[in-house]
């Protein structure tokens, strides 16, 4: 399992990405709406970002997280077996309260769906509200969750499933005390 806060290459590809962009920290820190000095911090490996925050940056910097964390596969086909599906950990503020990203498809420069597992600890989210273009649809596998789409909540459970534009407004949460499973599919790749 890859831990977000032992990501040593995630600084330097996000580095690398905002100067192919040709963007100053000062830009990018104002589009994602932090400070020079966080981005920087983040740039350095020194802090980890919130799932919400590397999500601004990513979008910013034209760039998915999926990219950020996986080596670029150069096949049409990926089978990951059960236990085996490269996951990304993004720790909460709090211990235990954690968002696991187990990946259903490997990242490829010509990718144009992606999907993932997300494992969400009780009591965990998002961080807060994210947008940005595309679609999604998502299936609860196991436990609870809030998903807030534009202003308005919704409690799913086991068996439910939604679909949104991405660029409204979103962001998710387990208000539960049990573990939160749910299939997440995103085009265009924003994981």
């Amino acid at each position: 399992m890859l831990k977000l806060g032992e990501m040593t290459d995630l600084g330097p590809k996000l580095k690398q990405a905002r100067k192919t962009k040709r963007m100053r920290l000062k830009d990018v820190a104002d589009a994602v709406g932090c400070s020079e000095s966080l981005l920087s911090k983040i740039e350095r490996a020194r802090i980890t970002p919130s799932l919400r925050m590397l999500h601004r940056i990513a979008t910013v910097l034209d760039t998915s997280i999926g990219y950020l964390f996986a080596t670029p596969q150069h096949t049409e086909i990926g089978v990951y077996r059960n236990g085996e599906r490269p996951t990304v950990l993004i720790e909460g503020d709090q211990p235990g309260m954690a968002i696991r990203l187990e990946r259903l498809v490997g990242y490829s420069d010509d990718q144009v769906i992606d999907g993932n597992i997300h494992v969400i600890d009780p009591g965990a989210s998002n961080g807060g509200e994210i947008k940005h273009n595309g679609q999604e649809v998502g299936y609860v596998l196991e436990g609870e969750l809030e998903l807030t789409v534009a202003g308005i909540l919704y409690q799913l459970r086991p068996g439910d499933s939604f679909f949104l534009k991405s660029d409204l407004p979103h962001s998710y949460r387990n208000p539960g005390r049990t573990v939160t499973r749910v299939v997440w599919i995103n085009t265009p790749p924003t994981f």
